[in-house]
């Protein structure tokens, strides 16, 4: 199990639920811990690579970078 972090451009809890719900749909996801106010993500992933999982953050709509 490996934790990522994202910064992502959020702005209300409707944000934040979009990131929650499609990030919950990924075989292997877990711990998901998003923060509005600190524009933050951060989750675990078992079977995925960061870069797949900044693919689907981003398929929000949202503007994400991974933090290294």
């Amino acid at each position: 199990m490996t934790t990522y972090n994202f910064n992502v451009e959020m702005s209300c809890g409707g944000c934040s639920k979009a990131i929650n719900t499609v990030l919950s749909k990924l075989d292997g996801v877990s711990n998901i811990q998003i923060d509005v106010a600190k524009k933050s993500v951060v989750c675990d992933s078992s079977k995925l690579s960061a870069e797949e999982l900044l693919t689907s953050i981003q398929k929000t709509g949202k503007k994400a970078s991974i933090v290294a």
